[in-house]
């Protein structure tokens, strides 16, 4: 079995039931759709601050992602209006960004998803707004 070969797997709940074993080629896509997600969080670090709204935010990823040849993955995906997702404080996963402000005191955590040249780049980390009790520091460490 050579390593670029297509696998079928019955158990699979792949739409198409395969699994496509991918090479060095493909390894360089996924590479530059990663390292664009890890620049756009980057990017976020000035801006998360207090008073700032997660819709701001959402706007600037949107921008960044869309001027470096990407596009937002979760951008119009079953009618989601939004190109990242944004959970404040007690939110888990997958908040949807809104006017809602930055307080200080506040983790946020924000999930990017860039489709760059056919692959995807998802990524997400926490950020600490303003004066963060030590308790809450303790979470995102």
């Amino acid at each position: 079995m050579n390593q670029y070969q297509t696998v079928t797997d019955a158990d699979t709940q792949l739409r198409d039931g395969t699994i496509k074993l991918h090479g060095p080629s493909a390894f360089e896509g996924m590479r530059k759709a990663g390292r664009l997600a890890a620049e756009t969080l980057d990017a976020l670090v000035p801006m998360v601050q207090p008073g700032v709204t997660t819709g701001e935010l959402d706007d600037f990823v949107r921008q960044f992602t869309l001027d470096n040849g990407a596009v937002p993955a979760t951008l119009g995906y079953r009618g989601y209006a939004h190109s990242c997702c944004i959970s404040i404080n007690h939110v888990v996963c997958h908040g949807i960004p809104s006017d809602k402000q930055l307080k200080d005191g506040d983790i946020v955590n924000i999930d990017v998803t860039p489709l760059l040249d056919g692959w995807h780049g998802d990524s997400s980390r926490m950020y600490l707004v303003g004066d963060v009790p030590l308790k809450a520091k303790g979470l995102v460490d």
